[in-house]
């Protein structure tokens, strides 16, 4: 059983007036994520649990809302790539960091936390963390330390992502494990990382309490609040009413409908463009339709995405492919979303398909979840417009979490029969996640994201160039060449993109939202 504080038990109370200071937060996550390290439940999970109580390697820079983020050292203070051989790097670690339980954070500390990920035979070795951490530790190859502060880092092949996987990679004390004898269920209670928060306690599905790290290493990042309590809520209009009376002071992703009310009643609405986009992901096996690229494009021609970012009150934007038109790696693909049913029909007539001869296909979805946004009017929607053109649509309902564990095996896993698509909101904060590791067949899951099988010789070439090119200008060449292609082999099924809304009360100060997935809570304050 996790532990819990007096602070943590019944109603949550009033609004800060004076005495510590207190931000109050609904996830949309149905738990708290997982705590020891690498957090469970997605985006959301690593925003909360994540980068408050641990740090990585390299952090994204969350300081600014008018540029996208980019990756900034944080406990490595600098990093290298060998002449001689282009899988080699070198990290200079960050002298003089604790862990919050007082002890070093140094080399030792980064070998000890790659075991904990990816050796099995290390005593360290946590399947949870490592089923999470996965999408980010498949590029290592091996680890050693070259002194107290350096270690040298080997990828398979070469690979210029490394940088922002690592920002996603979280350190664990070491120390703390031992202490409480080597059991990671006694670690969830009492984690032990180098980030600004520090947990307290926690009681599953009902909340966590986080207090300030006053001796974090990095001065301008010490929270500005005392303390920071985290609600799982995954219900849009709970969240809403938990917001109005006053029992928290921060909502995620508030309900298009909810907007004017929230407004009226002094809320702060708050959004901004981040690395984001809501699509089905594909199976390409025997059994799926959307072998055929007819049918991909006829139901990415199907949906009304004008029409939907209507019903969401203005808090996304139609997709035109897995990034936004002004991102440089957009391109200039010749297949362009749109909504044309006309075409969607002639296309599937085309296909074979007809009135007497519907397209079939079963869709894993979600209630709520990290950049889910609304999935359940979402998905009616699309399967209204799918109805239109002779597409139907069916729906296998599971938690978030749920869902990116069938994420996590894969199309061909046996849990996933009959299913033909899932909807998993998706990022592209990096190139692997956003296009890399998404198309090439050499990144199937769960080291890679290619979740249903698609293979392109043309793309798969496209992706190998873009590990290789550790050169910003000429990868983000290569990436919008390769976005094109997924574009025009419409890949997925693209929706839209969503604004990253988040919903909070007058009295809270001092949040700047990041275009990014992450968000800073440390300069925000309750007045």
């Amino acid at each position: 059983m996790a532990t819990v504080s007096p602070f943590a038990m019944g109603v949550l109370p009033a609004r800060s007036q004076g005495k510590s200071s207190v931000l109050r937060v609904a996830m949309t996550a149905a738990d708290i994520p997982l705590t020891t390290g690498q957090p469970s439940q997605g985006g959301e999970g690593v925003r909360f649990m994540g980068i408050t109580v641990y740090d990585g390697l390299t952090r994204y820079d969350l300081s600014s809302s008018d540029k996208a983020s980019t990756i900034i050292p944080d406990l490595a203070e600098s990093w290298s790539v060998s002449e001689a051989d282009s899988k080699v790097w070198i990290f200079k670690l960050r002298k003089g960091v604790k862990f919050h339980d007082g002890s070093d954070f140094n080399a030792d500390a980064v070998l000890w936390n790659f075991d904990k990920l990816l050796t099995k035979t290390a005593p360290q070795f946590d399947q949870a963390q490592a089923n999470q951490g996965s999408q980010y530790t498949g590029t290592l190859a091996a680890w050693k330390k070259i002194d107290d502060y350096t270690v040298e880092i080997t990828t398979k092949k070469p690979d210029a992502v490394l940088p922002y996987v690592l920002a996603s990679t979280f350190m664990s004390s070491p120390k703390r494990w031992e202490e409480l004898g080597r059991d990671w269920a006694k670690v969830a209670e009492k984690p032990s990382g180098t980030g600004p928060w520090m947990l307290e306690s926690f009681k599953p599905r009902e909340r966590a309490d986080l207090v300030r790290n006053a001796n974090h290493w990095d001065k301008t990042r010490i929270p500005k609040c005392d303390r920071l309590v985290l609600q799982p809520m995954p219900d849009s209009s709970t969240r809403v009413a938990a917001l109005l009376s006053g029992q928290v002071d921060w909502i995620e992703a508030p309900p298009p409908d909810a907007v004017p009310r929230l407004k009226q009643q002094k809320m702060q609405i708050v959004t901004n463009v981040y690395p984001h986009v809501w699509p089905y992901q594909l199976s390409y096996l025997e059994d799926s339709p959307f072998r055929d690229i007819r049918v991909r494009k006829a139901a990415n021609l199907a949906i009304d995405r004008d029409g939907l970012c209507k019903m969401l009150g203005g808090l996304a934007v139609p997709a035109k492919g897995m990034v936004d038109p002004k991102h440089p790696w957009f391109g200039k693909p010749s297949f362009e979303l749109k909504y044309d049913p006309d075409s969607a029909k002639q296309l599937l007539k085309e296909a074979g398909y007809g009135p007497d001869k519907p397209v079939k296909c079963k869709m894993i979805i979600s209630p709520s979840g990290s950049g889910q946004m609304q999935p359940l009017p979402m998905n009616e929607f699309i399967k209204d417009n799918f109805n239109d053109v002779g597409i139907e649509m069916q729906f296998e309902v599971m938690d978030w979490e749920a869902l990116r564990t069938r994420r996590r095996l894969g199309a061909a896993a046996p849990e996933n029969k009959g299913c033909h698509g899932i909807n998993n909101s998706w990022a592209y904060w990096d190139p692997d996640i956003g296009l890399i590791a998404a198309s090439a067949s050499f990144m199937p899951v769960p080291f890679g994201f290619n979740w249903g099988g698609y293979k392109n010789d043309k793309v798969d070439v496209l992706a190998a160039k873009a590990k290789q090119a550790f050169n910003a200008e000429e990868q983000n060449k290569i990436l919008a060449e390769l976005h094109s292609l997924i574009v025009d082999d419409a890949m997925w099924i693209w929706v839209v993109h969503d604004l990253n809304p988040r919903a909070m009360a007058a009295n809270v100060k001092g949040f700047v939202q990041a275009q990014s997935w992450f968000q800073d809570l440390t300069p925000v304050r309750v007045e």
